[in-house]
């Protein structure tokens, strides 16, 4: 069954985003090193929260979709790099979420 990855970036007082690093350095970093094991990968950038002149609650969220738990762990196994990575682009300490795909 597959499995997602969804990585949030929160806004918050104080917080900072670099959208150009993320979506070229840090997005090519994911693929060089967890690419192989990934089906598909996205990355949105957070417009708005859902109202006329509401903020997006999120600077930015990625969601990375693997065939199987095994694949995801082979490609967590392997994502120092793009760990290492996220100081580069945001102060933002994200939030992760691991699913079941269902639909």
């Amino acid at each position: 069954m597959p499995v997602s990855l969804q990585v949030l970036y929160p806004v918050g007082e104080g917080t900072t985003f670099d959208h150009d690093y993320y979506a070229t350095t840090h997005m090519d970093l994911v693929a060089e090193h967890m690419g192989p094991h990934i089906s598909s990968a996205q990355a949105s950038k957070g417009l708005g929260g859902g109202g006329p002149a509401v903020p997006p609650p999120f600077h930015a969220i990625a969601t990375i979709v693997f065939p199987t738990q095994d694949a995801m762990d082979a490609a967590m196994s392997a994502s120092g790099p793009v760990m290492s990575d996220v100081p580069n682009f945001t102060n933002v300490r994200p939030m992760v979420m691991i699913g079941e795909v269902l639909a």
